[in-house]
């Protein structure tokens, strides 16, 4: 396979190696990198970032499952840090109970109009919502990945659907700038 070439030139130096899995996986990266920021700029910033600290790290891939998944679980994993020691998943004291599960009927939403809304959420519930329905976490590894209890992680991904489908339903998204 032409990327496991590439990987094992990585690993010995090869910047042209780097350069070219840069190119390769770059747009998906970066599409990880929107659903888990604020900003389309922020986003852009975790990717550079993101991905000096995978080439940092490309020694660690031992070619067990995808070298795509483990560069998304590098990148969701350092931006997560950074939501971590900024102090933004600080718990807040919500009354957990009277939180309903609510359900996002599909309709004919743009995916800019959805990027945007996910972008607009609080931190927390962006965080969790984008591990639990966008990555398939469980509400266990969510609560081990930010630090918060599962009672929480279950609460805050209540609270995301019901404020996007608020959002939705009122076609309602604040004035940011349109993602490029």
């Amino acid at each position: 396979m032409i990327i496991d070439n590439l990987i094992n030139e990585c690993k010995q130096g090869n910047t042209k190696a780097l350069e070219q899995i840069y190119r390769h996986l770059s747009p998906k990266i970066f599409a990880v990198c929107l659903k888990y920021s604020r900003s389309y700029e922020e986003a852009q910033d975790n990717l550079q970032e993101g991905f000096l600290l995978l080439f940092e790290k490309i020694n660690q891939f031992n070619f067990k499952g995808s070298f795509e998944g483990w560069a998304k679980r590098v990148v969701i994993n350092y931006i997560l840090q950074q939501y971590r020691k900024q102090n933004i998943l600080e718990i807040v004291s919500e009354n957990f109970a009277e939180v309903e599960e609510v359900e996002i009927e599909e309709e004919n939403i743009s995916l800019d109009f959805l990027t945007r809304i996910i972008q607009e959420l609080p931190d927390r519930y962006r965080l969790v919502f984008n591990l639990y329905v966008m990555d398939g976490y469980s509400h266990k590894e969510i609560a081990e990945m930010l630090g918060i209890n599962i009672g929480t992680s279950k609460s805050n991904l209540a609270r995301a659907k019901a404020i996007l489908k608020n959002k939705i339903e009122t076609n309602e998204v604040a004035s940011i700038p349109k993602i490029k």
